[in-house]
């Protein structure tokens, strides 16, 4: 295995764009230049708008650019398993409990509570319940059938952890939001207790992804600064499992004339578009500034 291992790992909700590019030479490029590899990896968990048109594109695409990886690509969608024996063990550990709330409910009790953490850097942030739920009415509503989420308690992390909670650390040799570089204090805890998995879809994209990092070896995480908060959920999760810690390089987004990151929504500038408008790997380059 070689000393330098990254990752791309789009979801194929869509056609790759400018951004999706940029990121892609990045670490195709660092992993070159590391006399490394980088992985294709598929995030493809969410079976319901990953669709295998967009994966082959994509793959389509990254050929175009001229970036190679090795054989087997892994596709989270194949590895369900995996990601539900990594929740069990956190749940047996009392670090995950099942949340019945919706978006509307915790949305209302922010309304009813002014001291409610409100937003954080992804979102609603939900500190978890006032008082953990009964046996009996998780077994009843169970029963029903309801909805739920697992999600990851902090505060029982905190306890599990103990001063080692507040040791945890990643190295950042990018730049986060706020120029953030160097040895970074890990807190978890502004996002609040996350979700892990759901009721129909047995992981989340934070849990596949550090379980896939620590499975194929992953030594340098290569990402958009959109991700840099969720390192810091990351760097929890691998030392609740006992997984490796990456070094982290968190870049620049691309944005559009407006300031506005690039969607796949914005068909005109997927690489397929520009591909027929005549762009090549060469002038793309130019155009992202590599």
């Amino acid at each position: 295995m070689s000393a330098f291992r990254t990752r791309f790992a789009p979801s194929p909700t869509g056609y790759l764009h400018l951004g999706h590019a940029f990121s892609a030479l990045t670490a195709f490029d660092a992993a070159r230049e590391a006399d490394g590899a980088c992985l294709l990896r598929i995030e493809d968990i969410d079976t319901n708008r990953c669709k295998p048109d967009f994966e082959a594109a994509a793959l389509e695409d990254l050929d175009w650019l001229g970036c190679n990886w090795p054989e087997p690509v892994r596709r989270q969608s194949e590895h369900f398993p995996e990601y539900h024996a990594a929740l069990e063990t956190l749940a047996a550990r009392g670090l995950v409990y099942r949340c019945f709330k919706t978006r509307r409910e915790i949305a209302e009790d922010i309304a009813r509570a002014p001291h409610h953490p409100g937003e954080g850097p992804e979102g609603v942030i939900y500190p978890g319940p006032p008082e953990p739920m009964s046996a009996d009415e998780e077994a009843e509503r169970l029963e029903r059938g309801e909805a739920f989420s697992w999600r990851l308690s902090i505060n029982a992390c905190r306890d599990h952890l103990g001063a080692a909670f507040d040791r945890l650390c990643f190295v950042e040799t990018g730049e986060g939001p706020e120029g953030e570089t160097g040895e970074v204090r890990a807190r978890p805890e502004t996002l609040g207790d996350v979700i892990l998995g759901r009721k129909d879809v047995g992981t989340s994209y934070h849990l596949a992804c550090t379980h896939d990092d620590a499975l194929q070896g992953v030594t340098h995480v290569i990402r958009g600064v959109d991700l840099y908060f969720a390192t810091h959920l990351h760097r929890l999760l691998q030392e609740l499992m006992g997984w490796p810690v990456p070094i982290y390089r968190h870049h620049r987004l691309m944005l559009d004339e407006s300031g506005k990151r690039f969607a796949k929504r914005d068909r005109s500038l997927s690489l397929r578009a520009l591909r027929e408008a005549g762009e090549t790997p060469e002038t793309l380059r130019e155009r992202v500034g590599l």
